[in-house]
């Protein structure tokens, strides 16, 4: 008698990198992430003088404020000796964390360098969505053909030393909107999904609950089953060893 065994495993992989950025690397400390862009790319203000474009290099993201609804975002040169730039964003939600660092871009700008958009750390549900400058915000709007969010308040587009506490108070308390295709200012909420949708924050629970069992059912017959279907086994080979002798 010949007895088989046979065991399946699935395996499933999820790899997502970042456009422009083929080295990555995040630390869970204050998301600190050094990305390094193959291409030029360019970034809102408040940016140090003169570096409205990041030249092509590695540099480092890092998480200054997260204790409200606005986040501050400082670059670093890749030795963290030097800050590029101090830049507002607004957290934004998604469903589906990835576990790799994604950079996203305001795309179809002709001649002109990609403007980044977002930064989702790897395994957060949260993105940091950055906002440019309302003029600038409405360019970016026709050409991609998606909300941009901008400031609705003056604040210095460049300086000496974007780190100044001066400079962050600035951005902590500026004013943001969201600017559609056509032009039109909106709230934020039209735009930015703060939270989890009602019908996806309540999806685990319902799968938790069908793999319970009812709270008047009982694991008695299954018990009762098991036992039977392990007897009958027993019977079984029994019989073929008596035929086999």
């Amino acid at each position: 008698m010949k007895i088989s065994r046979i065991t399946s495993t699935v395996f499933c992989l999820t790899l997502l990198g970042a456009a422009f950025s083929p080295r990555v690397k995040a630390d869970d400390h204050d998301k600190k992430t050094t990305i390094t862009f193959s291409g030029p790319v360019e970034i809102p203000p408040v940016y140090i003088t003169g570096m409205r474009v990041l030249p092509a290099g590695t540099y480092v993201f890092k998480l200054l404020n997260s204790s409200s609804n606005r986040h501050i975002v400082q670059i670093f040169n890749k030795d963290q000796t030097k800050i590029y730039a101090t830049i507002l964003a607004i957290p934004n939600y998604r469903l589906v964390p990835k576990n790799k660092t994604v950079i996203t871009f305001n795309e179809g700008l002709k001649d002109r360098p990609q403007a980044i958009r977002a930064w989702f750390y790897p395994g957060a549900n949260w993105g940091e969505e950055f906002v440019y400058p309302k003029a600038k915000a409405v360019q970016l709007a026709k050409v991609t053909k998606v909300p941009v969010l901008a400031l609705q308040a003056d604040v210095p587009v460049e300086a000496a030393k974007p780190e100044e506490p001066q400079i962050v108070a600035v951005l902590q308390q500026a004013p943001v909107m969201a600017v559609r295709p056509t032009g039109e200012v909106v709230e934020l909420a039209q735009v930015i999904q703060s939270e989890p949708a009602p019908e996806a924050a309540a999806a685990p629970a319902a799968l938790v609950a069908e793999n319970r069992l009812p709270e008047t059912g009982s694991s008695l017959p299954l018990i009762a089953l098991c036992g039977l279907l392990a007897l009958g086994s027993a019977f079984g080979i029994r019989a073929v060893r008596k035929v086999t002798l």
